[in-house]
């Protein structure tokens, strides 16, 4: 795993808690998280797009051992691989929203790029149907 952050939990529980924010992130397109936990997701998130836009077997079988459900790894090969494929790079991004109301930790929205266009088609299929 990327860089040295240890997010305060053993290796075993931070690895698990990293493979199901990158499998919730790849599922949904956005998570709300905190500020390190959402660099480290990042970093393994674009590892996983990148390892997909391969579409080999054995990038599907590296994409299974990481990412816990089989739907999110087809999704990830069949529609958000493609999405990027002639682009090197910077598939998350990653917006500030101020501190948590708790103990004041650094949150942030985590999101694919090019998700926001999916956003305000549904914004706008509410709106027509409110009118």
């Amino acid at each position: 795993m990327p860089g040295t952050r240890k997010l305060g939990r053993t290796s075993d529980h931070r690895k698990a808690m990293l493979r199901a924010m990158v499998t919730y992130l790849l599922e949904n397109g956005k998570i709300e998280t905190t500020v390190t936990r959402a660099k480290e997701v990042r970093a393994l998130t674009e590892k996983m797009i990148t390892v997909a836009k391969d579409n080999s077997l054995s990038a599907k079988r590296q994409a299974l051992a990481f990412i816990t459900k089989e739907a999110v790894v087809k999704k990830l090969f069949d529609e958000i691989a493609p999405k990027y494929q002639d682009v090197n790079g910077g598939y998350c991004r990653i917006i500030k929203t101020g501190p948590r109301r708790g103990d004041a930790a650094e949150m942030c929205i985590i999101e694919l790029v090019g998700n926001e266009e999916k956003a305000e088609d549904k914004k706008d299929k509410k709106d027509k149907k409110s009118k």
